[in-house]
């Protein structure tokens, strides 16, 4: 586990890109990312299901799992913390083999998750929970792509600007969640 690397990552990026970063490496995101939560994630699901096109292009995509607060004046957007990622486990596999590249969350990953990932060569970043005022200065720019009609859960393209996160997954499958609590228990 590396933890002193500071690594800059230009979104979206392709698998080549990831390849570099390990478990444990923190990273500066910037470029554009969509942001899309359960219900959202849900209609892609169902979209697919029908045979029909995603309303977003998947290759090398970020997808940064997040449901804003209103902006303030000025603002693109208001508080912009992470959420659970693990609300998007039963739909994520089908995305990562459509080209998914990298999302941004908090929390655990399925096991079904890990092996797309791997497949896949994808990453998974987590956001620091409980900062989303701070995290949302680093989100220069917000706009709906679809599913208005979900208010705070409605798919957008953001573009972002040096936004910290970890890599708590990488596309070999290593998992900081369980690399960190067997140096804790070894302590």
């Amino acid at each position: 586990m590396n933890t002193m690397s500071s690594i800059s990552i230009s979104l979206p990026c392709t698998k080549e890109d990831i390849k570099q970063l390990k478990c444990g490496d923190t990273v500066s995101l910037t470029g554009t990312c969509f942001v899309a939560r359960d219900a959202a994630h849900k209609r892609l699901k169902e979209t697919l299901d029908r045979g029909e096109p995603l309303p977003i292009e998947l290759k090398d995509a970020a997808v940064y799992y997040m449901g804003p607060s209103p902006a303030r004046e000025g603002h693109a957007i208001g508080s912009a913390g992470p959420t659970t990622a693990t609300r998007m486990d039963a739909y994520t596999p089908e995305l990562l083999d459509l080209g998914l590249r990298v999302m941004i969350g908090k929390g655990k990953r399925s096991k079904e998750v890990k092996e797309a990932m791997k497949r896949n060569g994808a990453v998974y970043f987590a956001a620091v929970g409980g900062a989303g005022a701070l995290l949302s200065k680093c989100i220069k720019h917000s706009e709906i792509v679809c599913y208005e009609d979900l208010g705070a859960e409605a798919l957008r393209r953001i573009e972002i600007e040096n936004f910290p996160a970890i890599v708590v997954i990488d596309a070999e499958g290593n998992d900081l969640y369980e690399t960190a609590a067997r140096e804790w228990r070894r302590g």
